[in-house]
């Protein structure tokens, strides 16, 4: 079952369950779209993977299962994210 991170982990924005705006890569590093795209270039800085848009967890269910309150925020190392972005940027994340 997702986490539902709270947060940006580069930015720090709120992306609570029903932001339309969290996106996350298979291991549910979540970021916010604005960082996906114009910084990270739907390439993960953590796993080299690809980003798709954070389901929301259905209201009925945030009872029995809440949302994460743990908040992850380590700003992108912009060195380390370009040396990934060279490898992965111009490959299809399915094909990475």
């Amino acid at each position: 079952m997702l986490e539902i991170r709270p947060s940006c982990e580069n930015c720090g924005k709120a992306l609570p369950n029903t932001s339309s705006e969290a996106m996350i890569c298979t291991f549910e590093c979540t970021y916010c779209e604005k960082c996906v795209v114009d910084i990270l270039n739907n390439v993960c800085p953590n796993c080299g993977g690809g980003f798709e848009k954070r389901p929301t967890r259905p209201s009925k269910y945030i009872t029995d299962h809440p949302e994460s309150v743990i908040q992850i925020i380590k700003p992108v190392d912009i060195e380390k994210l370009n040396k990934l972005k060279e490898k992965f940027s111009e490959i299809d994340p399915r094909k990475r």
